[in-house]
């Protein structure tokens, strides 16, 4: 039986319904009337939720479902499918499941053979990707990188050979880190800082990861923060696994006839390689 079937038999369906992400104009008219038809609306923050909620007017009973009580919430909530409710999942921004909690209750409704039906609407880092001018035919979205410095960078390394644009959301107070990281383990990339897409205070920063990572610095980016960066040098691609780095530079010196500094700069460049860290590759390898 399909999932339009089933809610038409009277069963129960969650809905995902996609919310503004700072807009609240940013919200379809299916969304509207879903969150009125819903017997009860479950929210990342029910607090934040009424207010959107207020804004259009809709009168619903509201329940919490956040990441420190899904584990238990979301078998309450299945209970309620089963009887026949149509409850409305909504996180405080986008769309639920999205870097916000909501994949457990899905797989636990898909489990239960109860349907799941979504609402879509806006998405912080769609809409940072189509306005960020890099290339968006293939695009990874990481999501949050860890905090912790080991493990950030661990995963930036990681991507170093990716060649899709890449999509992280990051916590303002960490930007300054996290660019600083990027810059030395993807090495010259462009990249763009999208802050407080579709706000008051939108505002997209342009550049290579060292020219913002310098602007960071001198003013901290402030707000919901959509980190894009774009394909490195095709040139990385291409390096040969078997040739050190202390040997590529001295190709390219005999080759080029250029000087070690230049030779060093562009075999960096062909790996990924910020400056220190193949200055510092160099000296481990003499």
């Amino acid at each position: 039986m399909t999932a339009k079937s089933q809610t038409e038999a009277g069963t129960g369906c969650l809905y995902l319904v996609a919310t503004p992400i700072g807009n609240l104009e940013d919200i379809t008219l299916r969304a509207v009337r879903i969150l009125k038809e819903a017997d009860v609306i479950a929210c990342e923050d029910t607090r934040h939720t009424q207010k959107l909620l207020n804004h259009y007017g809709i009168k619903k009973d509201t329940v919490s479902y956040h990441e420190h009580n899904e584990l238990t919430r979301s078998p309450e909530l299945v209970i309620e499918l089963e009887q026949g409710a149509k409850i409305a999942l909504v996180s405080d921004a986008g769309t639920p499941g999205i870097s916000d909690p909501g994949h457990r209750l899905v797989t636990l409704c898909l489990r239960h053979r109860i349907p799941v039906v979504p609402i879509p609407g806006p998405s912080a880092l769609i809409a940072a990707l189509a306005a960020s001018g890099l290339p968006t035919e293939e695009f990874l979205f990481v999501g949050f990188l860890p905090a912790r410095a080991g493990a950030r960078r661990k995963a930036l390394d990681a991507l170093k050979a990716e060649s899709r644009t890449l999509i992280f959301y990051e916590a303002p107070h960490r930007v300054v880190e996290t660019l600083a990281d990027a810059s030395e383990i993807l090495g010259a990339r462009p990249a763009v800082i999208a802050r407080e897409v579709t706000k008051i205070h939108e505002e997209f920063l342009r550049g290579a990861l060292s020219e913002l990572l310098d602007s960071a610095r001198k003013r901290a980016p402030r707000g919901e923060i959509t980190l894009l960066i774009g394909p490195g040098d095709p040139q990385m691609q291409r390096v040969d696994p078997g040739v050190s780095l202390k040997e590529r530079v001295e190709q390219l010196e005999a080759e080029g006839g250029i000087d070690r500094k230049a030779a060093l700069k562009q075999a960096a460049r062909e790996r990924g390689l910020g400056k220190r860290e193949a200055y510092k590759q160099l000296l481990l390898e003499r």
